[in-house]
């Protein structure tokens, strides 16, 4: 397992950080950002959609769960609103029988990926020192 720490400065780093580790994925593997309201989770989201073939991936907020068709199908969950709930809303996604064949990226997962993979990325997105800079720190990304 390695660990990474990149600076990104704009929405456009963001997105070309998440097309580079897009390109690295393969089906069933699992994604869980960590970061706060407006860190750029779905802008890094959207990057590895576009290097899936996919565009137009936008927040799964208020549906809390989308599925975007692709070379791997790109399963992209908001659980911010499932926190402190039951998990058995959690359960009712059945993220289970995706993932094997799909790349999944939960936001605000934390509480919940263990329940469904023994091993996954964790990003955490942190705000910087001014308006557009981030810290990620990337977890269990193989080299």
């Amino acid at each position: 397992m390695s660990s990474k720490v990149r600076t990104i400065n704009s929405a456009a780093q963001m997105e070309k950080l998440g097309a580079e580790i897009g390109s690295t994925l393969k089906a069933g593997d699992l994604i869980v950002l960590r970061g706060e309201l407006g860190a750029g989770k779905t802008t890094f989201t959207r990057g590895l959609g576009r290097a899936l073939g996919i565009e137009g991936v936008t927040s799964p907020t208020f549906v809390i769960s989308k599925i975007y068709p692709g070379r791997i199908p790109l399963v992209h969950v908001d659980a911010y609103r499932l926190i402190g709930n039951e998990l058995a809303l959690f359960d009712d996604l059945d993220l289970e029988s995706r993932i094997p064949q799909s790349i999944t990226v939960i936001e605000w997962g934390g509480d919940f990926v263990k329940r469904l993979v023994d091993s996954y990325i964790s990003i955490d997105i942190e705000f910087g020192v001014n308006e557009d800079e981030r810290t990620v720190r990337i977890n269990g990304l193989e080299a």
